[in-house]
């Protein structure tokens, strides 16, 4: 029996050379003529993050998912000047021009700071032309350490929540082996009101892959980030999900930029979870991704007359049920 928290084998890897230079570690899974969901993740994390979402969805999309700069298999910057929402922004445009095909569009789907990229690239005509939808999940565009809540507002002034926050994103302190406690400790962070064990296992397994300096080179950019008049520039049909106890990025954040965006096509607020929605609530996550697809790409194929791939419209179905 297959677990949602496996790896899923990719169907095939790429390594895609950004605009620096930097090598980008491409994943494709599901069918190769099904239509296209780019998957990126977030601060901390890599491609196995999206697991439990890819196996809900790559039995009728093509799905690509790359390990941000720093991450998983992609090249770490080597030096400074290699982190920021603007080579986040290049990567994702070098991901795009290596694996969609002439004319092709994708769905985009962000969590947490692949969100964050999407804004930071929505402005670039190369990214607009190959997005049909977009998917912001679990993020924020800015104040990012004010509004944060892992220190709990009603317990601590603002300029200790600042502090704390500061030094939770760019503490380079090594994490160390998963344990009882640092699972219990990521669930309270990240996770929402009732994690399962497996949940909150995963969570600190991805988490604590992530190598320290890499996770404080980013946090310092999280600290100061500020992509509120990006929104303005995602112009594909796009929606928003949160759940309703994100501590790193409240709903206020999604309800903001739900405001802000100019096809703003739903805000999905989950009650009772928390910052990492794919994990909680895959299902979620992919129905919201469906939906897209179904109003904005192109249509599933046609069954075959053999009755192969491609029977019926399941995207039609599930919008139905």
């Amino acid at each position: 029996m297959t677990l949602p928290y496996e790896a899923v084998p990719a169907r095939r890897t790429l390594q895609v050379a950004s605009a620096d230079g930097t090598r980008i570690h491409v994943e494709e899974f599901g069918r190769t003529d099904g239509p296209t969901v780019v998957l990126a993740h977030g601060w901390t994390c890599s491609i196995l993050f999206w697991a439990p979402v890819v196996r809900l969805l790559s039995s009728d999309f093509r799905v690509i998912a790359y390990d941000q700069r720093g991450h998983g298999r992609s090249a770490a910057p080597l030096t400074r000047k290699g982190y920021s929402t603007g080579v986040l922004a290049d990567d994702l445009e070098a991901v795009l021009e290596a694996t969609l095909r002439e004319g092709e569009r994708a769905v985009l789907a962000g969590h947490s700071m692949g969100g964050m990229t999407i804004m930071a690239a929505s402005g670039r005509a190369a990214v607009r032309s190959r997005t049909s939808a977009v998917l912001l999940a679990s993020t924020g565009s800015g104040r990012l350490l004010g509004m944060t809540e892992v220190l709990p507002p009603r317990f601590s002034p603002r300029w200790l929540r600042r502090v704390f926050h500061r030094q939770l994103l760019t503490s380079r302190l090594p994490l160390g082996p998963v344990t009882p406690m640092s699972r219990a400790a990521f669930a309270y962070g990240v996770l929402g009101t009732a994690p399962t064990r497996e949940q909150a296992a995963f969570t600190a397994r991805i988490v604590q892959a992530c190598k320290a300096r890499q996770r404080a080179s980013w946090g310092r950019v999280l600290a100061v980030l500020d992509l509120d008049a990006e929104i303005a520039a995602v112009d594909a049909p796009t929606a928003v999900l949160v759940g309703t106890h994100d501590k790193l990025t409240p709903k206020v954040h999604s309800r903001g930029i739900a405001a802000a965006l100019p096809r703003c096509v739903g805000l999905t607020e989950l009650p009772g979870l928390g910052h990492m929605t794919p994990i909680e609530d895959p299902a979620a996550v992919a129905s919201v991704i469906r939906s897209l697809a179904a109003d904005e790409a192109a249509p599933l194929p046609v069954a075959d007359s053999d009755g192969g791939a491609g029977q019926g419209d399941p995207l039609a179905e599930e919008k139905s049920a």
